[in-house]
Protein backbone atom coordinates (compact mmCIF):
# COMPACT_ATOMS: atom_id res chain seq x y z
CA UNK A 1 0.00 0.00 0.00
CA UNK A 2 1.10 3.52 -0.60
CA UNK A 3 1.55 5.98 2.21
CA UNK A 4 -1.56 8.10 1.31
CA UNK A 5 -3.71 4.95 1.25
CA UNK A 6 -2.51 3.88 4.72
CA UNK A 7 -3.20 7.37 6.08
CA UNK A 8 -6.70 7.35 4.55
CA UNK A 9 -7.48 3.94 6.07
CA UNK A 10 -6.26 5.05 9.50
CA UNK A 11 -8.32 8.25 9.38
CA UNK A 12 -11.41 6.29 8.35
CA UNK A 13 -10.95 3.85 11.21
CA UNK A 14 -10.38 6.68 13.70
CA UNK A 15 -13.55 8.41 12.51
CA UNK A 16 -15.58 5.21 12.81
CA UNK A 17 -14.23 4.63 16.33
CA UNK A 18 -15.18 8.12 17.54
CA UNK A 19 -18.61 7.81 15.93
CA UNK A 20 -19.15 4.54 17.81
CA UNK A 21 -18.24 6.26 21.09
CA UNK A 22 -20.93 8.93 20.74
CA UNK A 23 -24.05 8.36 22.80
CA UNK A 24 -27.57 8.57 21.50
CA UNK A 25 -29.16 11.99 22.18
CA UNK A 26 -31.83 12.01 24.90
CA UNK A 27 -35.27 13.38 23.91
CA UNK A 28 -36.61 16.29 25.98
CA UNK A 29 -39.31 14.15 27.65
CA UNK A 30 -36.82 11.43 28.64
CA UNK A 31 -33.78 10.83 30.82
CA UNK A 32 -30.75 8.52 30.66
CA UNK A 33 -30.63 6.28 33.75
CA UNK A 34 -28.33 3.66 35.25
CA UNK A 35 -30.27 1.49 37.67
CA UNK A 36 -29.49 -1.71 39.60
CA UNK A 37 -31.91 -4.61 39.71
CA UNK A 38 -32.88 -8.04 38.39
CA UNK A 39 -33.90 -9.19 34.92
CA UNK A 40 -36.26 -11.99 33.93
CA UNK A 41 -36.76 -12.25 30.18
CA UNK A 42 -37.53 -8.73 28.94
CA UNK A 43 -38.75 -7.60 32.38
CA UNK A 44 -36.49 -5.67 34.75
CA UNK A 45 -37.30 -5.04 38.41
CA UNK A 46 -35.50 -2.11 40.03
CA UNK A 47 -33.52 -3.20 43.07
CA UNK A 48 -32.32 -1.49 46.22
CA UNK A 49 -29.57 1.05 45.80
CA UNK A 50 -26.42 0.73 47.83
CA UNK A 51 -23.75 3.27 48.65
CA UNK A 52 -21.31 1.66 46.21
CA UNK A 53 -23.94 1.23 43.42
CA UNK A 54 -25.97 4.44 43.61
CA UNK A 55 -27.15 4.65 39.98
CA UNK A 56 -27.80 8.00 38.31
CA UNK A 57 -31.48 8.84 38.93
CA UNK A 58 -33.69 8.09 41.91
CA UNK A 59 -35.98 5.31 40.66
CA UNK A 60 -38.39 3.62 43.09
CA UNK A 61 -37.36 0.15 44.24
CA UNK A 62 -39.68 -2.51 42.83
CA UNK A 63 -40.62 -0.55 39.69
CA UNK A 64 -40.93 -2.91 36.73
CA UNK A 65 -39.62 -1.90 33.32
CA UNK A 66 -39.88 -3.58 29.95
CA UNK A 67 -36.42 -3.70 28.32
CA UNK A 68 -36.08 -2.89 24.61
CA UNK A 69 -32.69 -3.65 23.11
CA UNK A 70 -30.64 -5.39 20.46
CA UNK A 71 -30.86 -9.20 20.37
CA UNK A 72 -27.21 -9.63 21.42
CA UNK A 73 -27.68 -7.29 24.38
CA UNK A 74 -30.88 -9.04 25.49
CA UNK A 75 -29.24 -12.48 25.14
CA UNK A 76 -26.31 -11.37 27.31
CA UNK A 77 -28.68 -10.08 29.99
CA UNK A 78 -30.75 -13.28 29.85
CA UNK A 79 -27.59 -15.30 30.54
CA UNK A 80 -27.16 -13.38 33.82
CA UNK A 81 -30.72 -13.52 35.20
CA UNK A 82 -29.66 -15.07 38.52
CA UNK A 83 -27.40 -12.15 39.50
CA UNK A 84 -27.88 -8.44 40.03
CA UNK A 85 -27.14 -6.20 37.06
CA UNK A 86 -27.08 -2.48 36.37
CA UNK A 87 -28.69 -1.35 33.14
CA UNK A 88 -28.22 1.96 31.38
CA UNK A 89 -30.76 3.30 28.97
CA UNK A 90 -33.33 5.96 28.13
CA UNK A 91 -36.69 6.14 29.93
CA UNK A 92 -39.52 8.66 29.62
CA UNK A 93 -39.63 10.86 32.71
CA UNK A 94 -43.34 10.13 33.24
CA UNK A 95 -42.60 6.37 33.41
CA UNK A 96 -40.35 6.86 36.45
CA UNK A 97 -43.35 7.91 38.57
CA UNK A 98 -45.85 5.06 38.03
CA UNK A 99 -49.60 5.48 38.50
CA UNK A 100 -49.42 9.23 39.02
CA UNK A 101 -51.83 11.84 37.71
CA UNK A 102 -50.03 15.15 37.31
CA UNK A 103 -51.97 18.17 38.55
CA UNK A 104 -49.32 20.67 37.46
CA UNK A 105 -46.66 22.73 39.25
CA UNK A 106 -45.04 19.61 40.77
CA UNK A 107 -48.24 18.22 42.32
CA UNK A 108 -49.67 14.80 41.58
CA UNK A 109 -51.86 12.01 42.92
CA UNK A 110 -50.60 8.42 43.08
CA UNK A 111 -52.79 5.34 43.34
CA UNK A 112 -51.94 2.62 45.84
CA UNK A 113 -52.07 -1.11 45.11
CA UNK A 114 -55.46 -2.68 44.47
CA UNK A 115 -57.29 -4.87 47.00
CA UNK A 116 -55.56 -7.98 45.63
CA UNK A 117 -52.13 -6.39 46.05
CA UNK A 118 -51.82 -5.66 42.34
CA UNK A 119 -49.84 -7.51 39.72
CA UNK A 120 -47.49 -6.21 37.06
CA UNK A 121 -48.39 -9.23 34.92
CA UNK A 122 -51.88 -7.81 34.42
CA UNK A 123 -50.56 -4.46 33.18
CA UNK A 124 -50.72 -4.22 29.37
CA UNK A 125 -47.29 -3.85 27.76
CA UNK A 126 -48.21 -0.52 26.16
CA UNK A 127 -48.86 1.07 29.57
CA UNK A 128 -45.87 -0.54 31.32
CA UNK A 129 -42.76 1.62 31.77
CA UNK A 130 -40.18 0.90 29.07
CA UNK A 131 -36.44 1.43 28.82
CA UNK A 132 -34.41 1.56 25.60
CA UNK A 133 -31.23 -0.25 26.62
CA UNK A 134 -27.79 1.05 25.79
CA UNK A 135 -25.61 -1.13 28.03
CA UNK A 136 -25.49 -3.30 31.14
CA UNK A 137 -22.98 -4.65 33.62
CA UNK A 138 -23.04 -7.28 36.34
CA UNK A 139 -22.88 -6.03 39.94
CA UNK A 140 -22.47 -7.94 43.24
CA UNK A 141 -25.56 -9.68 44.60
CA UNK A 142 -28.07 -12.36 43.77
CA UNK A 143 -31.63 -12.00 42.59
CA UNK A 144 -34.47 -13.67 44.49
CA UNK A 145 -35.89 -16.82 42.91
CA UNK A 146 -39.28 -16.24 41.28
Amino acid sequence: MTRPTVVLVLLTLAGAWTAAQETKPVPKDSVRVSIPGCAKGAAFTVGRRTADEPGTVDVAEGLRLHMNGAKKLMAAIKAHETGMIEITGIVKRDDLVPNQVNLGKGFGISAGPGPSGGSAGAVPLASRAQIDLESWRQIPGDCPQR
